[in-house]
């Protein structure tokens, strides 16, 4: 046994030898270099990762429907937001059959080219990118200091309105003609010395389909009931007194203001949550702004040239008719 193992050891090594002796010496030096070693790992590692990786990545099936835990859940929120209760078994399954059934028909929708040419389709697809350009001009959570500063430069935009509270007393076209407008006139020399609340006053004028007191209201609420020259007119009277007669879109008035507040910006502190409102709005839309020019720039548009106006051609005259000369007339 011994003499054996010593022969094929000198074998071995012998044998070692002659292969070493036979390798070039540049090769020899580049085997021991540690940056091929390096290369030679990588390298097996990258072939057995793409052995691997096509069964472990591959696309699920077209066929194949999976719904997370995530999903299910929703499903039972959006019931018992609706409902106000949680869902029992059999509502929940049809709410998971709903789902997949959804989803089957959303596939072979796809399939088929459904999709293709439908604007409806085209218009929630688009709306859906808008959002996320949106959201992304929302993902930062504005500071105090950050709504502060905006709103300084903004304040103009929360500005509010000048605002009357007042009565009227109404003087109708259709009940009166072309007398109604006198009638106002002549009802508001015996009122000038009442006040807003005199019995008197009611009983000359004329019932009011709507309201007969307004309070706190701003000119463009009076334009959109009365129309823009009645909020006008209104909003220069001067509180205290019967005055008029003011024409609107129903008839003539008389009216008295009780009380004017005059318009105002209100302090950043009573209005902190509609600025951060405005703040997330104006940072969706210009985010949106960003986000189309990218997009936009990626596409050249090519329209169809219009086709040149018809020159307008001068009417055919109407040809006359030859009238025939009897024998004998004509050319000398």
């Amino acid at each position: 046994m011994n003499g054996t193992s010593v022969e094929r050891s000198v074998d071995l090594n012998v044998g070692e030898s002659v292969s070493r002796r036979e390798l070039p010496s540049f090769i020899r030096r580049w085997l021991r270099e540690p940056l091929i070693h390096f290369l030679l790992i990588g390298a097996l590692l990258f072939a057995v990762d793409c052995y691997v990786q096509p069964a472990r990545g591959a696309p699920p099936s077209s066929k194949q429907i999976q719904l997370s835990l995530e999903e299910l859940a929703q499903l039972a929120l959006i019931f018992q937001s609706q409902w106000r209760r949680e869902p029992t078994p059999e509502e929940f399954n049809r709410l998971v059959e709903q789902k997949i059934q959804a989803e089957i028909l959303y596939r072979e929708a796809l399939a088929m080219g459904l999709d293709k040419g439908d604007e409806i389709v085209k218009r929630r697809m688009a709306q859906k990118m808008q959002f996320l350009a949106e959201d992304v001009g929302a993902a930062r959570e504005p500071g105090t200091a950050d709504l502060k500063s905006w709103f300084e430069k903004n304040s103009a935009k929360f500005a509010e309105p000048n605002r009357v509270s007042f009565r009227h007393l109404y003087f109708s076209p259709d009940g009166r003609g072309n007398r109604a407008r006198d009638d106002a006139e002549k009802a508001l020399g015996q009122l000038a010395s009442e006040s807003r609340d005199a019995k008197r006053a009611t009983s000359i004028a004329d019932p009011f389909m709507f309201q007969d007191y307004y309070r706190e209201r701003a000119p463009d609420q009076l334009a959109k009931e009365f129309g823009p020259r009645f909020a006008l007119a209104v909003a220069k009277l001067a509180p205290g007194s019967w005055q008029g007669p003011i024409e609107s879109g129903y008839g003539w008035h008389l009216v008295f203001v009780d009380t004017a507040i005059p318009g105002r910006v209100p302090a950043f502190e009573e209005i902190e949550s509609e600025v951060k409102s405005a703040w997330l709005n104006e940072r969706k839309e210009k985010a949106w702004q960003e986000a189309y020019k990218e997009l936009r720039a990626k596409y050249t548009v090519l329209l169809p040239a219009l086709p040149d106006k018809e020159p307008a051609r001068a009417p055919v005259p109407v040809p006359k008719k030859e009238i025939p000369t009897p024998s004998g007339e004509g050319t000398q």
